[in-house]
Parts: C-alpha cells; sequence; structure tokens
C-alpha cells in the first residue's frame, strides 16, 4: 500500500471531520451549509483559513478563540481525529477506489449521526434515510453481498423498535431503531448481531461507570446544596444509543469481530 494514499485518506478525513463539525452547529437551525464562512461563535468573527486547519490550529492556539480567547470545544479535535482514523481504516480495509469511496461516505455519515445524537439526542430523519439508501445500494449493487442480507436488517431493528414503541419512545429513540435497520444491511447478521450485542454491553457498562461516579462525587461534595454534580446522571438520564451503535460496528466490520465464531467452538 501506498504511503501517499494512506497519508492522503488520514487528510480526506481530517478535511471531512471539519466539515460535519460546521454541518453538526448548522443543521436544521436554518443557516445555509454549503454558503457562509465559519465564525466564532462567541464573538462571532470571521475565521481565517489559519484558524481552520483541523487538529493542528487548535493545538496551536492552545484550544482558544485567536480573537476572543473563549474556549473552543474539545468536539472540534476529537472529530477530526475519529475521522482521520476511519478514513484510514475505510482505505486499509477498502484499497479500491470505488469501494473507498462507497465507504467512506458510509463512515463519515455514521459519524454524522453520532456527534448530532450526542449533541442533540436525537438521529435526523434525512440522514437516516440517506443511510438507508446506501445500505440497500450496497446489497443489489454488491454481487457478493447475498440477498438474505435483506433479512438481517429488520431482524436487527425488530428489538429496538419494539422497545421504542413500549416506551413510546421514552428508553429508546426511533432513531436508534431505523440505524439499526441500516447497520444490520451493511454488516449482515451475524456481524450485525455482534454489533449490536457490544453496542448494549458498553452501553450499560458506561452508565453504570456514570451512575457510580455520579454518587461518588455527590458524596464527597462537602455542602448540601452543591450534592449535585455537573452530569446530574441517573437510572432516569436518556443516554444517546446511536454512539454506541456506531462503536460495535466499527469494532465488527473494521476488525471482523463475530461474536458467533467464537462461541460456536464450545459446542
Amino acid at each position: 500500500m501506498s504511503l501517499t494514499f494512506i497519508l492522503g485518506s488520514i487528510g480526506l478525513g481530517l478535511i471531512a471531520g471539519s466539515f460535519l463539525n460546521a454541518l453538526s452547529f448548522r443543521f436544521h437551525t436554518g443557516t445555509s451549509i454549503m454558503h457562509g464562512r465559519s465564525r466564532c461563535m462567541r464573538c462571532g468573527h470571521t475565521l481565517s483559513a489559519l484558524d481552520l486547519v483541523p487538529v493542528l490550529s487548535y493545538v496551536l492556539l492552545g484550544g482558544r478563540c485567536r480573537y476572543c480567547g473563549v474556549h473552543i470545544s474539545i468536539q472540534y479535535p476529537l472529530v477530526e481525529i475519529v475521522a482521520g482514523v476511519l478514513s484510514l481504516g475505510v482505505y486499509l480495509t477498502n484499497p479500491s477506489i470505488l469501494m473507498y469511496a462507497f465507504w467512506f461516505f458510509v463512515w463519515m455519515l455514521i459519524l454524522f449521526i453520532v456527534v448530532y445524537d450526542i449533541r442533540h439526542t436525537v438521529i435526523p430523519w434525512s440522514c437516516s434515510l440517506l443511510l438507508i439508501g446506501l445500505s440497500l445500494l450496497y446489497i443489489f449493487a454488491n454481487q457478493s453481498v447475498p440477498l438474505e442480507q435483506l433479512f438481517a436488517g429488520p431482524a436487527l431493528a425488530a428489538p429496538l423498535l419494539f422497545v421504542s414503541l413500549i416506551s413510546q419512545g421514552m428508553w429508546m429513540g426511533w432513531g436508534d431503531g431505523v440505524f439499526e435497520l441500516s447497520l444490520g444491511w451493511l454488516l449482515g447478521l451475524t456481524l450485525g448481531l455482534s454489533a449490536l450485542m457490544i453496542a448494549i454491553w458498553s452501553g450499560a457498562l458506561i452508565g453504570v461507570i456514570l451512575i457510580v461516579v455520579e454518587r461518588i462525587v455527590a458524596r464527597l461534595t462537602p455542602t448540601a446544596s452543591s450534592r449535585k454534580s455537573k452530569w446530574g446522571f441517573t437510572m432516569r438520564s436518556e443516554l444517546p444509543f446511536a454512539p454506541f451503535l456506531a462503536l460495535g460496528a466499527a469494532v465488527c466490520y473494521f476488525f471482523h469481530v463475530d461474536l458467533f465464531s467464537h462461541i460456536a467452538i464450545f459446542f
């Protein structure tokens, strides 16, 4: 594999991550996505090209706006780094240009869904429908994918949609089930189910950790008036599930983790 293509894939991912950051703040706000210069969200100063270099600008500026000194959200470099890593992973997995382009777009869309869900605890229907279209295109346009994979999406999404139905969207949002529908079509049944299990386990683990940290902070707080930590996380708190679904999908897709192949050796 060419070092040039490896570095190019990382660079393309960093640039895409920068765009996704801007998109996550502008999407559904009435602000134009494709037009208008980037500005500081506090002072409104138009940012120069030197302020917008992915990751590097954040590091050199010490995580602050050059013009007003306000702290810049850590979301910016984190999303850019994750996008760069995803782009590299896609290239290493799919060195052909056509497949790289397809999966690059898929994973950038998944990353945007994750970022938006974390920020707003909702998955945009337009993004879900676009991902559904891409996943169906993958099945029907790729002769190496069996048509039986069409059943994987509904089979994996059904439990999540059932939870949303019986809870009227309180325990789990409807968007998570639709998101899982696409992941099932993209990964297939065994990898998709493995990804779903990883998502459930990791989500439960993080939830328990947040609750434990919340209680420890509350106990260590000296005054009763400040016993609530800044998170205020409890069993009733809303925890976005799309990041865990995406995490499970990434683990299974990039590292080919199939939990059922490991379980099968015991039978």
